[in-house]
């Protein structure tokens, strides 16, 4: 089987002459990125690391992030990246458990990356800051050699860490490749497609459409963070073929001024994954991009694709069938049993097989996670869903997140959908809180984009299928829905009333 480094070779033999990276002004060919990668991957192995390091990298999505992703991937060497935004003590955290060797940071991490006690004595790479500087060590020109092997580990992703600390997935380099292939199969990319490169490369979808675009000779257009306007100007200039991105990203793109007035035209497909999107979004973005076609993604860092939906809109907020590479199975929420299937239309937790070929093989040093998510080959991905009686499945949200409202679950999705419909709502997020007579209550968020009562959206709930024990019991408007960097809605922090409430006379003068 191809390795990684093999597979970019593959690119760089076919069409050397192919745009392969933009960011910013630079615009390289593969030609070009291959003898960038090469002189990388010389500059590491002068830093100390061999086969099986760990490198970390805490970078945004600039072309040297792109770039010391593909050079681990021709050394052997495990890419281990973590959030800009990371703070000292999951730096301290990740640089222990991972046990890297060197650290490659920005400027925009320097502060955090200088208060990490265990980062002052890890030797440090800056791009564009410090002592030992990235342009001085890892850049130049030479020929990759690919010395990596399709059975190495490829990456380190470190999980969010929403319950406790964050764990790494490891992943080999043979997963990786698989899962780009199925990546473009079910996304059905052609050669030459050009994909804008915002999703965050420690983030599953950000490495899967800088592997994708790389087996087809593609063009990843770096944007190290996201701002519409810019987006919209990439779409344009670039000729973006594709779009893969979290719902929250599309949302600030047709919210932002300069959506009318930009030529989306050679946007042909749109995908998603990261969080469900609500039924008055979908609609909106089919209306705006008429896409030939429009994806929802269904996975995790640990199974890239647990299931895929090729037609969002036909069937909103189905996740499809299980992807190329998988089988999944909705079992009772108690998670007892892989064979307890629940029934058709009967809620419980979504896991998938671990023999997949893009699943990942256990977590780094955790055997505690293990035990927990891995049983009888399965894994048990802590998702709540149901499978219709057509068999497509259905993710309704997190097990934690399970409201329980006098003795009903609860999922906050199905009343987030039908409250996005509203002409008034912007953004919603539903969560449960503490009540004294039913355990927890239903209770809305609601981000407007006009002024609306909260009997008004009551009405339109009731004038909807949803069962009446799941109507929200209160209203909350806020300025904005508390999210991850990836676009998450941390429900956690709504509970814990952790967001900035807007009050009624200021709701009505909006």
């Amino acid at each position: 089987m191809l390795d990684l480094g093999r597979t970019f070779l593959q690119s760089v033999e076919r069409a050397p002459g192919a745009i392969a990276l933009v960011d910013g002004d630079l615009r390289l060919t593969y030609a070009d990125w291959a003898l960038r990668i090469g002189a990388a991957q010389q500059g590491l192995a002068a830093l100390g690391l061999h086969r099986g390091d760990h490198l970390l990298s805490i970078l945004q999505n600039r072309s040297e992030a792109a770039t010391l992703h593909w050079a681990c991937q021709f050394a052997g060497i495990v890419m281990t990246p973590l959030n800009w935004r990371a703070k000292p003590e999951e730096i301290d955290h990740v640089l222990k458990d991972s046990g890297a060797r060197v650290l490659v940071y920005e400027a925009v991490s320097e502060a955090a990356v200088a208060a990490s006690a265990i980062a002052a004595v890890t030797l440090r790479v800056g791009v564009g800051t410090g002592d030992r500087r990235y342009e001085h060590l890892l850049a130049g020109a030479a020929e990759p050699v690919p010395q990596g092997q399709a059975e190495d580990w490829s990456l380190m992703l470190y999980t969010s860490g929403t319950t406790g600390a964050p764990k790494g997935v490891p992943r080999r380099q043979r997963a990786e490749r698989i899962a780009a292939l199925a990546h473009v199969a079910q996304n059905r990319y052609g050669y030459g497609e050009r994909t804008l490169g915002v999703m965050p490369l420690y983030h599953t979808m950000g490495v899967r459409s800088l592997l994708a675009l790389a087996l087809l000779d593609g063009r990843f257009v770096c944007m190290p963070r996201f701002d519409a306007a810019a987006a919209l100007r990439a779409i344009a200039a670039e000729r973006i073929s594709h779009l893969y991105l979290v719902p929250t990203l599309y949302h600030d793109l047709l919210a932002h001024a300069d959506f009318a007035g930009t030529d989306v035209g050679s946007v042909r497909k749109l995908g998603f994954a990261g969080a469900p999107m609500h039924d008055a979004l979908l609609l909106r973005l089919r209306a705006a991009f008429r896409p030939e076609l429009f994806v929802n993604h269904y996975g995790s860092s640990e199974i890239y694709t647990v299931a895929i939906n090729q037609d969002a809109v036909g069937k909103p907020g189905s996740a499809g069938r299980a992807g190329i590479n998988t089988r999944l199975r909705v079992v009772a929420l108690d998670g007892k049993s892989v064979e307890r299937r629940a029934a058709p239309m009967e809620e419980g937790q979504i896991i998938a097989e671990l023999l997949s070929d893009e699943a990942f093989e256990g977590y780094h040093q955790r055997p505690d996670a293990n035990a927990k998510s891995l049983r009888e080959g399965w894994y048990f991905t802590g998702d709540t869903g149901y499978v219709d009686a057509d068999g497509d499945l259905f993710v309704t949200g997190r097990v934690d997140d399970m409201i329980i409202s006098g003795g009903e679950n609860i999922s906050p999705v199905d009343i987030e959908s039908v409250l996005s419909l509203h002409p008034a709502v912007d953004e919603v997020a539903v969560a449960g809180l503490a009540d004294e007579r039913w355990g927890q209550k239903v209770v809305a968020f609601v981000k407007t984009r006009s002024p609306v009562e909260p009997a008004a959206l009551d009405a339109h709930c009731r004038s909807s299928d949803l069962v009446n024990f799941k109507r929200p019991r209160d209203y909350v408007f806020v300025r904005e829905i508390p999210k991850s960097p990836v676009g998450k809605v941390l429900r956690r922090k709504l509970v814990a009333g952790d967001y900035e409430p807007i009050g009624e006379q200021e709701h009505d003068a909006d």
